[in-house]
């Protein structure tokens, strides 16, 4: 007994919606994999299969579809690596950035350490001239005034922080007031909004 025969032209149109079935898979497959790159998601069989909405069997067995995702793979490989090399050039910019402001600013300091000892040693031989013309009275005077302006510079501190504490109270106040209003606005939308 012979097998029954299918007729050509159900074999071709079979075969044609086989073609057609494999083509659309293989281009979604390839849009998935180009938005995968562009994202820098993981690329993995199984998420490839998913997203696409092919079996992984599809992916394994095809070899079209399987070099769709060896050449996404590399491509994602390359990106990552040039990604890394973007980053450490932009780290050794930046440090070498700072490795020269660090420098520049060294450079500065030891220049206004310099001039800073000029003038304290300018000071000083003032001072010791100045220091042979002065009477007792005049050193007393000047040490009971260092004095004072030292005792004023303690009062003037403690009220400086004494209305650095009043004015963060202020402004805690302000922020709950703002909150505040912010709240009542809001509940008074909602009663002219509810009839």
């Amino acid at each position: 007994m012979t097998a029954p025969t299918v007729p050509p032209a159900r074999t071709t149109r079979a075969l044609e919606a086989r073609r057609q079935k494999t083509a659309a898979g293989l281009s979604r497959i390839k849009d998935v994999l180009d938005q995968m790159v562009k994202t820098r998601a993981p690329i993995t069989m199984a998420a490839v299969a998913r997203t696409a909405d092919v079996s992984r069997t599809f992916l394994y067995e095809h070899a079209d579809a399987r070099a769709l995702v060896e050449e996404a793979t590399n491509r994602a490989a390359g990106r990552r690596v040039h990604d890394r090399q973007a980053v450490q050039d932009e780290l050794e910019a930046s440090w070498r950035e700072r490795a020269l402001n660090t420098e520049a600013a060294l450079k500065s300091a030891h220049a206004e350490i310099l001039a800073q000892r000029e003038q304290i040693a300018e000071l000083i031989g003032q001072v010791r001239d100045l220091r042979s013309e002065w009477s007792q009275e005049d050193v007393a005077r000047i040490i009971t005034d260092n004095g004072n302006l030292k005792r004023r510079i303690r009062e003037l501190t403690a009220e400086g922080k004494s209305l650095t504490g009043k004015l963060s109270a202020a402004r805690e106040n302000v922020r709950f007031a703002d909150k505040r209003i912010a709240d009542l606005e809001v509940q008074l939308t909602e009663r002219t909004a509810s009839p």
